[in-house]
Order: structure tokens, then sequence, then C-alpha cells
């Protein structure tokens, strides 16, 4: 059986970011996201091959960004005060260390108030394509110089970037962090199997 996410619209309830951070602390076994309308998003767990998938993702960018110092790594529990009002959690997500310096310690132990440079959304089989795909244009919108959207199901990638249309890869493909993520390269040769 496959668990969707579930969206509660709270048109009659209004949630101030306090009462949203309130609301994720005191339900920290459950994760939640909330759109730019006050849409709460309750993600469920995802499966075992997704998991690793992410893991994988993350301890690439982790590994690249010790060797060059260059900014900050986030997994999927981190949320981000979207400059539109959405609280997002991309699967991975980094900052260049001088725009995260910029932040006050408040900020940076809440829900930082910034757009990621660059995130990563992989595919699991309870997301739904459509609303990735608007996810990953809201981050642009909101700042996000390069995004990858991982999709294992239809065997691509969709590489998002500033004023750019957006470029879909057949898998396996390498993926480049280009000028955002310089020198960082990601091999996804396993997910052409």
């Amino acid at each position: 059986m496959v668990i969707s996410p579930l969206t509660l619209n709270l048109d009659t309830v209004h949630l101030t970011d306090e009462q949203f951070y309130q609301l994720c602390q005191n339900n920290s076994e459950l994760k939640f996201e909330r759109t730019a309308t006050g849409e709460l998003i309750i993600m469920p767990p995802v499966g075992g091959e997704s998991g690793n998938r992410e893991t994988d993702l993350i301890a690439d960018l982790v590994f690249w960004n010790r060797q060059t110092g260059l900014g900050y790594t986030f997994s999927s529990s981190t949320i981000f005060k979207l400059p539109n009002g959405a609280d997002r959690s991309p699967d991975a997500a980094w900052i260049r260390r001088e725009r995260w310096a910029a932040l006050t310690t408040e900020q940076k132990r809440r829900f930082p108030p910034i757009a990621p440079d660059f995130v990563i959304e992989l595919r699991s089989a309870t997301d739904d394509l459509k609303k990735l795909r608007q996810k990953m244009l809201e981050y642009l919108d909101a700042g996000v110089q390069l995004g990858w959207l991982i999709n294992p199901q239809q065997q691509q990638v969709e590489i998002y970037r500033q004023s750019q249309e957006v470029e879909v890869r057949n898998l396996p493909t390498e993926l480049s962090g280009e000028n955002i993520l310089p020198g960082f390269s990601l091999s996804l040769s396993c997910y052409g199997q």
C-alpha cells in the first residue's frame, strides 16, 4: 500500500510562524511542510529504497562540501522559510557560507528564513510528479540557483536553473554542480538499472 502526502486546507485556521514551529516540534515523529497559501502537508515516511538513495545523495554533497568548505549542507529534516511564506524541506540542500553567516543564531536554530542556493528532490513512490514540479518552480521563484528533480520512476532527472528552460535528461547520467557547486558532480548510474 502506498501512502500519499496528506494536505490539510486550513482556510479558517491561520497558523502563525510560531504556531507552525511548535506544531512541528510537538510532533517530531511527523514531517510537515506548509504551502505559501497556508495548506499544511503531512509527508509520509519513505521506503527503504528511497531512504537509501536520499542518503547517498546527501553523502555525496557532504563529501564535496567538506573538501571545498564553500557552504553548508542540509537534510530533508530541515525546513526553510521561503520568501513567499511557504515552509519547505527539500531532500537535500546547500547554502553558500556567506549567506548562511548572514543569518542570526536564532534564525539558524529554527526554520531558517532563506532559500537554499541548491536543492535536490528525489521522487519517491508517494510523490505526485506535478506537485514536485510546482515545488521546484517555487524554489526558483524563491531564489534557488540550481535544482535537480530526480525521478527514478520515469528514469529521468529534471534540471532547474534560474532564467532557463527545464532540462530533462534520461537516466543514467552525470550531473554537474556547474558554477553553483564548483567541482561537484553526481553520477546517477545506479538509477538506470
